[in-house]
């Protein structure tokens, strides 16, 4: 009992840590103000989502796996991203390109609800789709050109493989 609460104030020092760095990397501000401002921030997000994270040796361990893997899956990511918004300024700046919108339906095989929203959030940051809902493991979907649906539940299959190595699952 008293190791797991030890672990737990250790989880939300290191929490706030991360949280602090990333203030700084983003803000690129480093008088006393801004500093002071941002561990403050850092410290009562970190106190108040500690919950949300692992709470155990082994959910800590995982914590680091997922974090080592998002570097590579970002990579993979922001270059979707930018196939992406290829396509649809081909299609806004040109007549002939056809626009079929609509919305699919994607069966997914991830089980954890993080993951199914990571999932969700990719497909919403790459241009011309958009994450409408998720039912369960059904992820519905709206896309600017719905030409060849079975292509665009292979690009789909290929984000849950992606997301699905993210996590530590097979794929």
């Amino acid at each position: 009992m008293v190791a797991s609460a030890k672990l737990k104030h250790l989880s939300r020092y290191w929490l706030t840590f991360v949280l602090f760095g990333f203030w700084v990397l983003l803000s690129g501000r480093l008088d006393a103000m801004h500093l002071g401002l941002g561990f403050v921030s850092s410290l009562l997000v970190g106190r108040f989502s500690r919950d949300l994270l692992a709470t155990d040796h082994a959910g800590a361990a995982t914590g680091l796996r997922v974090l080592f893997r998002f570097i590579p899956y970002l990579g993979w990511l922001i270059h979707q991203i930018i196939i992406a918004n290829i396509d649809v300024a081909r299609r806004a700046l040109s007549p002939s390109m056809p626009l079929f919108p609509g919305i699919i339906k994607f069966g997914s095989r991830l089980d954890s609800d993080i993951a199914l929203t990571v999932l969700a959030n990719s497909i919403t940051l790459t241009p011309g789709t958009m994450t409408v809902d998720v039912v369960g493991k059904d992820v519905y979907i709206h896309c600017l050109a719905i030409e060849d649906e079975q292509k665009l539940l292979e690009i789909e299959r290929e984000f849950e493989k992606h997301v699905e190595k993210l996590f530590g699952g097979k794929s």
